[in-house]
């Protein structure tokens, strides 16, 4: 039986790689506020994996905000490119979230959710087909 291939990708300057083994626990859209701003559109795209299946190289600059369930949301992009890559704190954190604009290989990104709808902006459609959750699901 064929393994699974990698997923891999990182920032625009390449200091930022990660490699992911196996595929997502979840993937979909964000359209809550925060990930409208740190991404300057109108969504973030997004791939849920555990820690353990995830290999970081390179330093990253954090920011961290509130999150909806009162905990601290921590995103990393590159110091050099300013590229937003992963989300969570390496060494802490169960599990992170890949931002997909960050893929080698988009085709790699298969949304089935979108979260925070109650926030999606018009201008943005919402793609047919995904479980939709006006907040985080249950």
């Amino acid at each position: 039986m064929p393994s699974t291939p990698l997923i891999t990708g990182g920032c625009l300057c390449g200091a930022v790689r990660y490699e992911a083994s196996g595929e997502p626990d979840y993937a979909g859209h964000c359209y809550c506020a925060d990930c409208r701003k740190a991404s300057g559109s109108g969504f973030i795209p997004f791939m849920g994996f555990p820690a353990a299946a995830l290999r970081i190289t390179g330093a990253t600059r954090q920011f961290g905000s509130p999150s909806f369930r009162g905990t601290e949301a921590v995103r990393n992009s590159c110091p050099a490119c300013g590229g937003l890559v992963f989300g969570g704190v390496v060494g802490e954190d169960v599990s992170h979230t890949i931002y997909a604009g960050s893929l080698d290989d988009p085709s790699r990104f298969r949304p089935t959710i979108a979260i925070f709808n109650r926030d999606r902006p018009e201008w943005v459609p919402l793609p047919a087909g995904l479980t939709v959750f006006e907040t985080m699901p249950g």
